[in-house]
């Protein structure tokens, strides 16, 4: 099995929906998927991210499925420097050289109190369930394969849920991942899980933040991880 996660196209924040060159960001995206093998489509249920997803629905014939928990997290608390946004912290942590291998990233200041480290545990925890339907049953750093299951998934969604699932898969620190794997917009990043019934597996980092198809001359892809929004 493979899933493709896609970060929607850059956005106009304030009407929750993509902005012109976002809207040729996704038909860029749907074109680059279309060769992909993709049979299910599925969605965060905010506009930027679905209205990312219907380019590629139209472009191969198929329907989108909304999963709620994909939706963006949400970071802040009481006295938590740069408003709690993950991304800045997590370099903070990396600049003050925590150590993510012996320290629990959840109980430092900065995430302890932090309303991104509840997003996070809600969007593995409904991940898991997600993936178990389609016969991947997490435990620990390794997944028990229990079905037969060789088909592509497209999964559009933000850079936040995006960041929280693929750390959770990866058994990855949160901050870590957000900090160092930024995704541009409309980026291509493709996990596949071996196919071996009855056996634990690991899943595979097959590509990460591929943002070619969005590429113009020597410009490069484009981030944008603001304290505002993602």
């Amino acid at each position: 099995m493979r899933i493709i996660f896609v970060r929607h196209g850059k956005p106009d924040y304030a009407h929750d929906c993509l902005t012109d060159e976002g809207r040729r960001q996704a038909s860029a995206a749907a074109e680059r998927l279309s060769g992909e093998g993709i049979s299910e489509i599925y969605a965060s249920p905010q506009g930027r991210a679905a209205e990312t997803a219907s380019y590629t629905a139209a472009r191969l014939g198929l329907p989108v499925t909304t999963l709620d928990f994909m939706h963006e997290i949400s970071w802040g608390g009481d006295g938590i420097p740069e408003n709690g946004h993950p991304w800045t912290l997590g370099r903070r942590m990396i600049e003050e050289d925590f150590d993510f291998r012996a320290n629990d990233w959840m109980k430092h200041p900065y995430f302890s109190g932090n309303t991104a480290t509840g997003d996070f545990l809600s969007v593995a925890a409904r991940f898991d369930g997600f993936l178990s339907g389609q016969g991947y049953v997490h435990d620990g750093t390794r997944f028990l394969c229990t079905a037969e299951n060789d088909k592509t998934i497209a999964l559009f969604s933000h850079g936040g849920s995006g960041a929280c699932a693929l750390a959770h898969i990866l058994s990855l620190p949160f901050p870590y991942v957000s900090s160092v794997l930024s995704f541009g917009f409309t980026s291509v990043t493709i996990l596949s899980f071996p196919v071996k019934t009855g056996s634990w597996v690991h899943p595979h980092l097959e590509l990460f933040n591929d943002c070619a198809h969005i590429r113009r001359g020597d410009a490069g892809p484009e981030f944008q991880q603001t304290p505002d929004r993602a």
